[in-house]
C-alpha cells in the first residue's frame, strides 16, 4: 500500500516585508568596534524591525555602526491530512541579534525604531559572545539535515501512517525516542501484531 504524500513550503508566520528582498546592500566601513546584543520586538515582527532598523540607521548617517541583524530560524516538517509541509520557525520569537556599537546615538536609534521595545537587559544591556552567535548560525545551516518535525508524540497517542507498506493505518504509539524523531506502532503483520518502528516524517496525529 501507498500513498502520495505532496509537499509544500509555508511560511510559519506572515509578515509585511521579506528581509532578503529589500534590505539594500550594504558596504561596511565600521568605525568603532561591534559587539552583539538581543534586541526585543513585537512577536511576528522581527524582519520589519529588522528592515526597519537598517533603514533608520542609513538615514540618521549611523550605518557604519550597525552590523550584521541575526533572526535565527530552523525548517521543521509536519503533516497536516496526508500531506508534508516545510515551514520556517524562528528560534527566539520576539527577538533579534543586532551587531552593533554601543553608543548614546545608536541606543537612541534602536529604542526609536517602529516594531522594537528595546534591549534584553535595560538600558545597559550585556553583549552575547562571539561563541554563542557561532553556535546559533551553525544551528541554523546544519550540513545536509533533512528538515525537524514539529509534531510531538507520546505514548498511547493514536496516530495515523501517511507513507510506507502501512499507509493509512491508524494505530497507537508504542515508544517514542524524540532525540532520533522516531516511534515505535503496533500494526497487523504476518498474522499477528507487530511492532515497527517509523520515523516521524511517516506518521500524523489524529484528531
Amino acid at each position: 500500500m501507498s500513498t502520495e504524500i505532496k509537499e509544500e513550503v509555508v511560511e510559519s508566520e506572515v509578515e509585511e516585508v521579506s528581509t532578503e528582498e529589500a534590505e539594500p546592500e550594504r558596504k561596511k566601513n565600521p568605525s568603532k568596534p561591534m559587539r552583539w546584543y538581543v534586541v526585543n520586538t513585537y512577536s511576528g515582527q522581527e524582519n520589519r524591525a529588522k528592515l526597519n532598523l537598517l533603514e533608520r540607521a542609513e538615514s540618521n548617517g549611523l550605518w557604519d555602526e550597525i552590523g550584521d541583524v541575526l533572526i535565527p530560524t530552523e525548517n521543521v516538517m509536519e503533516f497536516v491530512k496526508g500531506q508534508r509541509r516545510t515551514s520556517t520557525r524562528k528560534f527566539y520569537p520576539g527577538y533579534m541579534f543586532v551587531q552593533m556599537a554601543l553608543t548614546d546615538k545608536t541606543l537612541s536609534l534602536l529604542k526609536n525604531t517602529p516594531k522594537i521595545t528595546g534591549f534584553l537587559g535595560g538600558k545597559r544591556p550585556s553583549p552575547v559572545p562571539e561563541r554563542e552567535i557561532r553556535g546559533i548560525r551553525e544551528s541554523m545551516n546544519p550540513t545536509k539535515e533533512a528538515p525537524r518535525t514539529k509534531a510531538q508524540y507520546a505514548v498511547g497517542q493514536k496516530i495515523r501512517i501517511v507513507d510506507g507498506a502501512f499507509a493509512n493505518t491508524t494505530t497507537t504509539v508504542e515508544e517514542v525516542s524524540p532525540d532520533k524523531e522516531k516511534l515505535v506502532v503496533l500494526v497487523s503483520m504476518l498474522g499477528g501484531m507487530r511492532k515497527v518502528e517509523l520515523k516521524y516524517s511517516q506518521v500524523e496525529k489524529v484528531s
